[in-house]
């Protein structure tokens, strides 16, 4: 009986091993031998409801690996719109990339084996990774929010200094300390780096496009920091950032490779649709990185944002953080490239108390599917446009709290994400491109309610899950007693929180 409780425990561990390494189809097995060996078990009640969760993962996996052939895809058959840059054409052309014999490209398509080699030789691997779910700052919000002055401008040396010196107090919870806020000429983008680089001793990002060739060439070599850069936009290049994006590359920089794309405005409504276009984009900067500096570092920087009711960008929307989610996973589980990510943001304001709420539930979102690097977590607000040193701090305290519940109800299983189908996503993205932008397609007017769609599979698939931990929405009382209580629950009052939105 003795032998047989330790088969038990070794097959039940293997199980949840393979689930964290994200091989579904191999812990699919150990349940089932879990299930065949001791059916009156508890580990096999588990099992049972594991073997289900394991056929949905792997279809979400399969996904994610057809996202990344499609984005392939799109770069050798569909092509980027680069034809009006003298400068980048010269550099593909030099290096022999342009697939130059494509009749049916829509721009300049790139050689399917030139695209191979380029990724191969991207790093999977970062000095300084911080780990999933490393939750941080970011964004540079233009204007920092002052406590009873309405006055809209960026921060001084002083309140700059201030805030460096409140996030090294706050050193165990940021995960990424990126250029917390924008500053006036007080401080030179330069000087702030160099100023949280004195404090700050983890990963940290800035920005270099205003930065002196001498200036970019400080962080060349420097495993602490990243150089965010973006270059593509709605499967075209930014004229002002081609000059910042080659510098930063021959600098030799590790660059973060950002690209912000919007559903249903800059991009595809479809969430599938979306994250290919993104991923397509992304790694067409990886393409050019490596065209440029072969071996560089790069982070995929894929930011997938969503319009609220209203049409503007909407950090509130409750799509922000599973579809930020899905593009983690993609990484995490397909690619390997080092990713981050967006979310734990809001659209309020003028009440910090609210905005630091709904900040922390989507944080707790992020959490519950997993990330990597997560940027824009901590102090920002308003749809990244202000930066808030009193909501730092309260974003800080609280995901101490977080943590310390997380990590006291953590668990080995990996929670399906149910990212829903699109069958039609390249021809999507390709009648987006001839049309000239995504509000004019037919593919976009059939996905209008993706997400609102994807919300309610999610509060469905909460259901007759007994094994999870809950994780609170609000977390308030470090010495509060943690209780244990059903996935139905725990995921259920996630999604109520999406559908009231």
């Amino acid at each position: 009986m003795r032998q047989r409780n330790k088969k038990l425990i070794r097959l039940f561990d293997d199980a949840t091993s393979s689930e964290k390494q994200f091989h579904f189809q191999i812990a699919k097995r150990y349940y089932q031998e879990v299930v065949a060996l001791h059916p009156d078990s508890p580990e096999a009640d588990i099992a049972r409801e594991r073997i289900r969760d394991m056929n949905a993962l792997s279809v979400e996996k399969g996904i994610y690996q057809r996202i990344h052939a499609n984005a392939k895809k799109i770069l050798t058959e569909i092509g980027m719109d680069i034809s009006a840059s003298p400068v980048l054409m010269a550099l593909l052309l030099e290096a022999d990339a342009i697939d130059t014999k494509s009749e049916n490209a829509l721009f300049v398509p790139i050689k399917a084996e030139y695209l191979e080699a380029c990724l191969e030789t991207v790093p999977r691997d970062m000095a300084e990774d911080p780990g999933e779910n490393a939750f941080g700052t970011g964004a540079t919000p233009p204007f920092l929010l002052r406590p009873g002055r309405d006055d809209l401008a960026p921060a001084n040396r002083t309140e700059f200094e201030k805030i460096v010196r409140t996030a090294v107090e706050y050193a165990d919870t940021l995960g990424i300390f990126s250029i917390p806020v924008a500053t006036d000429r007080s401080i030179s983008v330069f000087d702030s780096s160099r100023l949280m680089e004195d404090y700050f001793p983890d990963l940290k990002m800035t920005y270099t496009r205003n930065m002196s060739d001498q200036e970019t060439a400080y962080f060349k070599d420097r495993s602490d920091w990243m150089d965010g850069t973006s270059l593509m936009t709605s499967m075209t290049f930014m004229p002002n950032m081609v000059a910042p994006f080659i510098r930063s590359a021959k600098s030799g920089n590790n660059l973060l490779l950002l690209d912000l794309t919007i559903a249903g405005a800059s991009g595809p409504a479809s969430p599938e649709a979306l994250l290919t276009q993104i991923h397509a984009q992304v790694l067409f900067m990886m393409i050019l990185a490596q065209t440029i500096h072969p071996g560089i570092a790069c982070v995929h920087g894929g930011i997938p944002d969503v319009l609220g009711v209203g049409g503007d960008l909407d950090y509130s929307d409750p799509g922000q953080p599973i579809i930020n989610s899905a593009m983690a996973r993609l990484n995490l589980w397909v690619t390997g490239f080092p990713s981050a990510q967006s979310g734990g943001s809001t659209n309020i304001v003028n009440d910090i108390p609210a905005a630091v709420e709904e900040s922390e539930r989507s944080r707790n979102t992020l959490r519950l599917y997993g990330v990597h690097i997560l940027r824009h977590a901590m102090g920002a607000m308003g749809n990244l446009n202000y930066f808030s040193l009193e909501k730092f701090i309260e974003d800080c305290k609280r995901e101490r709290n977080a943590r310390l519940q997380w990590l006291r109800t953590r668990h080995d299983f990996v929670v399906p994400l149910h990212l829903p189908e699109d069958p039609d996503a390249v021809s999507g993205i390709r009648e987006i491109a001839e049309r000239g932008g995504a509000k004019n397609a037919e593919h976009t007017l059939k996905h209008v309610d993706a997400f609102a769609r994807w919300h309610r599979v999610l509060a469905e698939a909460g259901e007759e899950k007994a094994y999870f931990p809950e994780l609170k929405d609000v977390v308030t009382d470090i010495d509060e007693e943690v209780e244990r209580g059903s996935a139905a629950e725990s995921i259920k009052q996630l999604q109520e929180t999406f559908l009231k939105s």
